[in-house]
């Protein structure tokens, strides 16, 4: 699909670097003094360690786990508003095309959560996160991302 959502955690995405890279002195502002603790080497000068690169590529995750949610919601928007209009019977090669689009964005939607699930089990794994016990661990570190990553300004995170 052509249209894109924005994404609340883009300018922190764009700020974090590869491990053993100097922090920007504007990044390390914004951060929390736990994410401090995780992200940062303790050496002066202050550099990324790995769990950066954890925490980008689960960000990365979090982004197409969104960007799929909303293409899976334009799809069948656009299907249902077609679909309303169309003749019974066999139906017409455009909803057949939306229908193949729609079935495309739920295939996206899957595979975006699975690589956000492993992402975030990398990121817990590298910080030693405790993920309480009987919650799901993407719905634990969605929750995790919106409490501790700090947002772009005049965004708000989709439900």
């Amino acid at each position: 699909m052509t249209t894109t959502m924005r994404f609340p955690y883009a300018r922190f995405l764009d700020k974090l670097g590869q491990p053993g890279e100097p922090v920007a002195a504007e990044a390390a502002v914004h951060l929390s003094p736990r994410l401090v603790r995780w992200l940062l080497t303790a050496s002066e000068p202050k550099a990324w360690n790995i769990a950066a690169t954890s925490l980008a590529t689960l960000l990365h995750a979090r982004k197409a786990t969104l960007q799929a949610a909303f293409d899976t919601t334009m799809a069948a928007d656009e299907l249902r508003r077609y679909q309303k209009y169309a003749k019974p019977g066999k139906p017409s090669a455009h909803i057949v095309q939306l229908r193949q689009k729609q079935a495309a964005a739920r295939q996206a939607s899957s595979i975006s959560r699975q690589s956000l699930i492993k992402a975030a089990a990398a990121f817990v794994r590298e910080t030693e996160i405790d993920v309480p016990e009987r919650v799901a661990l993407d719905e634990f570190i969605i929750q995790w991302i919106d409490a501790n990553i700090p947002k772009d300004e005049g965004t708000t995170t989709p439900p």
